[in-house]
């Protein structure tokens, strides 16, 4: 695989957006799924909850403008399968999430993308989301290889199941890029089935 598309480690500022169970629909809401593109969605990442907070949205806070890495919670990412809740959270600027757990399609779109979304245990989590509040210029930095992420708190360990891990660090989470390096391997295959010469010819 390329070595453009590994993912070891993501380095910068944090978001904190508390609250557990936040589902697609309030990360992006129903009425932007018409989009033929993904382009300029990100603009619309959490619309409607920032319009209710007025101002006060994690995302509207400008302690944490330009953060690439979002702190959330338990259960992030549920509702449904939308893959454009990741999309617009990438095209909004972040690049990896730190939460206790995500749900598992949320989580299977991101490894698609190449977004790491890795877990802290509740207590740790708290700790980490407390320590960017107090200051939110710090840097934190996720490593994928030694499986840490560093802050002024120190480094702390997280979690990721071992295979969407092992997808980024070797660069094999972008699926087309996996078929077409595969290419000759296919072609060789279909060649020795009978039944697709025969199609061929």
């Amino acid at each position: 695989m390329s070595s453009e598309a590994k993912v070891e480690r993501v380095e910068g500022r944090g978001c904190v957006l508390r609250g557990d169970d936040i589902d697609t629909d309030r990360i992006i809401p129903a009425r932007f799924l018409r989009c033929v593109t993904f382009d300029g969605i990100g603009a619309h990442a959490f619309e409607d909850d920032r319009l209710q907070a007025k101002g006060n949205h994690a995302l509207d806070d400008p302690r944490f403008a330009g953060a690439s890495i979002l702190l959330v919670g338990r259960n992030f990412g549920c509702g449904s399968s939308r893959e454009h809740a990741p999309q617009a959270l990438w095209r909004f600027g972040f690049q990896a999430f730190v939460g206790e757990s995500f749900a598992e399609i949320f989580f299977g779109n991101c490894v698609a993308m190449g977004l790491p979304c890795v877990t802290l245990p509740r207590a740790e989590l708290t700790r980490l989301m407390d320590s960017v509040d107090l200051d939110p210029q710090q840097r934190l930095v996720l490593d994928l290889a030694s499986g840490t992420i560093t802050s002024k708190l120190g480094t702390q360990a997280i979690a990721m199941p071992d295979g969407a891990r092992r997808q980024l660090l070797e660069g094999a989470w972008d699926a087309t890029a996996v078929l077409l390096a595969g290419g000759d391997a296919i072609d060789a295959t279909a060649d020795s089935l009978p039944y697709v010469r025969g199609f061929a010819a």
